[in-house]
């Protein structure tokens, strides 16, 4: 008898085969030590495009919405079926007695195995690999305290909800507004708010307008001092014209005491913004490195919300802190507090990324470069995590001089703590006095100007991702997406088109392209508002507890989702939104708009009408008959068009005859009509 273990890739099923004494390589799995290991290639299987429950839904059509399955199907790609059928395979044999779960431990991981173990109809007990690191010592200690797989059951059903509601809301509204507005519009429930924030920076950078302002700077020689923003040039020059003849004295001297607290450890959004600001890696490429990291067990798991260790875990992180300051070439700091990184209360699935102790065994030339420059980034925010706060001593001097009071800011260090292994840069004053009087000046007039927002750059975005202003305080889940997924959002963006890279000096930024700011235009206020969003995690959640019933979940969303089909009225005049550049073939028999030619056929390009010619329509490709950009003219000029060779179905001869063009201004009809005057 033996037990099977299915991890979500084959390189994490070889490192578990290891540790468990699995050494026999077979066809699709590994076995050995009273186990067989087999795995995914993340998910085998995935929820079915809509053409699978009809074949008509193949064409998108207005009229086919809302399209909401009453049992729900799955796909699955060539080159995944024949590991798939493994899988099932092997959770049916009959010396199988129990099915270990070792997919990610997270919702996607535990959708990733039940949707296999599902299909496959196993009935068998699931046990629940739970891990946070890949390290042998972690694996071992893993399958020591297995956990019951119905522990994970609402997890589960949290995970197929969310799956099924994003295929309801992305299907239904990428279809709806791609036929009403004639182009392909991707809509999703994160995809479109994420958008929308990029969009509204756009519009408030090109509002804003740049106002000038200026400055009366008296500079000292070892400290200088400036005067409030002076809207005009003429009032500056008088000011500093007057301080010319006058002395400066001493006003007030603030001194307050302040200090920094540490950072706290690293979860991924956190690493992933420091990536980009300090490495100028995209989102995307940190997730891929971090996981490439874990798999080669250098550091935890990085799909994580959480910037805190559990509290068992104060020795390790003792070891680990050493670890990092080796690897960055540092001294340990003076005195470590591991108590700052630990705490249980605020860890969930998984505690922050941390390096592993397996490192020490590592030859660390042989990791790739950006993975490198990954864990000596992740090292550095260890060290700092455990050290003492920065602390200083912050002096504001206060200065009169021609009426007009100028200031000059200061800091003393009083411990560097954190800061140590941090470039900074500070600017002390001299001791000073209240009353004292101060000569030898040098007085100049500095010009600035007002400056707009700044674009939004992987950095920022995640950020605003991560803390969306607009949701309610006591959601407990306030982002867009989830540490996981927001990488993905990004690139989806981007592949789509909606948004593009651009670099300027050293920055790269996110900005929204021409359509991308189109779809903003037009989309309804709910697909585009992080509020949606913000609403299906919180009740993600209840579902994961046990609150919420999934039924109701997806009723609501099916709910929604029918109610923007029939509600939503095309924007007038939209078709200057969405120029399409296409060959312009005739005029629309309906509204005398232009009808231009694309891939499936011939459309009206006014948004409001739906006149179509599509090149699959039955009847044609039943003759088939091969709608041709000079038969499309004929019939939009004519209403009929001279076809050869036309098929028939009854007797598999050909013959000639007109297409004759019928539209009653709703529906599209052809007849042939076999008049021999040509």
């Amino acid at each position: 008898m033996i037990k099977l273990v299915i991890a979500e890739k084959p390189s994490v099923a070889k490192a578990i085969a290891k540790v468990i004494g699995a050494n026999k390589q077979e066809d699709g799995y590994i076995t050995g030590g009273g186990f067989a290991v087999s795995w995914c290639f993340g998910h085998l299987a995935e929820l079915a495009q809509p053409e699978s429950y009809n074949e008509s839904y193949a064409k998108w059509k207005y009229e086919d919405l809302p399209i909401s399955p009453d049992v729900w199907q799955y796909s699955v790609s060539e080159d995944k079926r024949k590991q798939l059928e493994t899988v099932s395979r092997l959770m049916n044999r009959d010396d199988v007695t129990e099915v270990i779960n070792a997919c990610d431990a997270g919702r996607e991981g535990e959708l990733i195995f039940r949707t296999v173990y599902t299909l496959s109809k196993c009935n068998k007990p699931i046990k629940r690999l739970w891990i946070s690191s890949m390290e042998d010592s972690a694996i071992k200690e893993g399958f020591d305290n297995l956990k019951s797989g119905t522990d994970f059951n609402n997890l589960y059903m949290a995970a197929l909800a969310r799956s099924k509601a994003d295929w309801l809301v992305g299907i239904n509204a990428t279809r709806l507004f791609s036929v009403l507005y004639h182009r392909t519009l991707n809509v999703g429930r994160v995809v479109s708010p994420t958008l929308a924030m990029l969009v509204q920076r756009e519009a408030e950078i090109s509002a804003f307008e740049s106002e000038p302002f200026y400055k009366v700077i008296l500079d000292f020689g070892d400290f200088k001092a400036e005067s409030e923003k002076i809207s005009d040039i003429k009032s500056a020059d008088a000011l500093a014209g007057l301080c010319k003849s006058e002395k400066t004295y001493v006003k007030s001297v603030e001194k307050k005491e302040k200090s920094e607290k540490p950072p706290m450890l690293y979860d991924l959004t956190t690493l992933q913004r420091d990536a980009n600001r300090v490495l100028g890696y995209t989102a995307q490429q940190t997730l891929d490195y971090l996981q490439s990291l874990y798999e080669k067990k250098l550091c935890t798991y990085p799909r994580t919300d959480s910037k805190f260790l559990t509290d068992d875990m104060a020795e390790t992180a003792d070891d680990i802190v050493k670890i990092s300051a080796e690897l960055i070439g540092v001294e340990l700091p003076k005195q470590i507090t591991v108590a700052n990184v630990c705490n249980s209360k605020k860890v969930s699935d998984h505690h922050a990324v941390i390096l592993t102790k397996s490192i020490k065994n590592t030859e660390l030339e042989s990791v790739p470069a950006g993975e490198r420059e990954l864990l000596r980034l992740i090292a550095k925010r260890i060290v700092c995590a455990v050290s003492e706060p920065y602390s200083y001593i912050e002096t504001v001097i206060t200065l009169v001089c021609g009426n007009a009071e100028f200031t000059a800011k200061g800091k003393t260090v009083t411990n560097m703590g954190f800061k140590a292994y941090v470039k900074t840069e500070e600017n002390s004053l001299p001791e000073l006095s209240e009353g004292q009087t101060l000569e030898n000046r040098d007085i100049s007039v500095s010009e600035g100007k007002t400056t707009p927002p700044k674009h939004y750059t992987e950095d920022t975005i995640l950020s605003a991702m991560e803390n969306v202003k607009d949701i309610p305080d006591e959601a407990e889940r306030k982002g867009l997406g989830t540490p996981a997924t927001r990488a993905g959002i990004i690139e989806k963006l981007i592949s789509v088109g909606f948004v593009e890279r651009k670099k300027s000096k050293k920055t790269v930024s996110l900005i929204p392209s021409g359509i991308g700011i189109s779809l903003i235009t037009i989309l309804p206020e709910e697909l585009q508002s992080p509020l949606l969003t913000a609403e299906w995690e919180e009740q993600l959640l209840e579902i994961e507890k046990g609150e919420l019933s999934p039924d109701k979940f997806l009723a609501d969303i099916e709910t929604m989702v029918k109610n923007i089909v029939s509600d939503y009225k095309v924007i007038d005049g939209a078709e200057v939104l969405f120029p399409s550049g296409r060959t312009v073939v005739g005029k629309c028999p309906r509204c005398g708009s232009d009808v231009t030619e694309s891939k499936k056929g011939y459309f009206c390009e006014k948004n409001s009408c739906r006149f179509a010619l599509w090149r699959d329509n039955r009847f044609l490709t039943g003759k088939k008959i091969n709608l041709t950009h000079k038969i499309a003219e004929k019939l939009l000029k004519d209403g009929k068009a001279y076809v050869s060779g036309i098929y028939s179905e009854k007797t598999g001869k050909k013959y000639d005859a007109y297409i004759v063009l019928t539209d009653d201004g709703e529906k599209t009809t052809f007849t042939l009509d076999f008049g021999k005057e040509r």
